[in-house]
């Protein structure tokens, strides 16, 4: 009898110990909450930056090639403060995903792909892209301020440039790969969702015919 009841008492605290671990993950809503508003914050901050360049454009009187060079340069760092600002993106509707609950709204949206996540190394690899790409938007903008004075300067930028390419074409197999898998495992959900429905209307008719 004693035995038994400190079994009891053992597995109502192991009830009440994983319950609380549950409803631990809540935490994760920080992060998702910082990170959307980090976002706004990056959009905002891109979008002044556009708009100052956009009305430091019209008070020119004409342009020149450093003029040229500094409103591309500008606006580019108006891109890659949105980028960033879609790194958190992703992040915040993964963190969300994964640890608190699957966003139902996006079954209405099923070709928005890119924030579909439900692992974490989904997530690893979606942010992993779209940091490569700000990192090439960033060496795009240094490198248009960047002036080779000397043949190495020359080989060390077309280095660059031809490592960036790679990059990208690499980034590009992959990303390609990895949609292929994605529409793959879409299609053989929607074929097991009719086979189901198939069972089920087979399953209906045969009770109709039994009774």
């Amino acid at each position: 009898m004693l035995n038994a009841k400190r079994m009891l008492n053992a597995k109502r605290i192991e009830s009440i110990f994983e319950v609380c671990l549950w409803k631990f993950r809540l935490f994760a809503l920080l992060p998702v909450i910082f990170g959307l508003l980090s976002t706004l914050n990056f959009f905002i901050i891109g979008s002044f930056e556009i708009l100052d360049t956009l009305v430091y454009s019209f008070e020119l009187d004409h342009f020149d090639e450093y003029a040229v060079t500094k409103v591309i340069t500008r606006i580019i760092g108006g891109i890659d403060h949105y980028l960033i600002g879609v790194v958190l993106l992703i992040f915040s509707f993964g963190i969300y995903e994964i640890f608190i609950s699957p966003i139902d709204i996006r079954n209405k949206y099923r070709e928005v792909k890119i924030l579909k996540i439900s692992t974490l190394d989904q997530l690893k690899h979606k942010i992993l892209q779209v940091i490569i790409m700000v990192m090439i938007i960033s060496f795009f903008k240094k490198a248009l301020s960047m002036e080779a004075k000397t043949t190495l300067d020359l080989i060390y930028v077309s280095g660059s440039i031809l490592v960036v390419a790679v990059s990208s074409y690499l980034m590009h197999l992959q990303s390609h790969d990895s949609h292929d898998d994605d529409d793959h495992k879409d299609s053989d959900d929607a074929h097991h969702a009719q086979e189901q429905r198939h069972l089920g209307h087979t399953d209906s008719r045969s009770k109709i015919g039994h009774s």
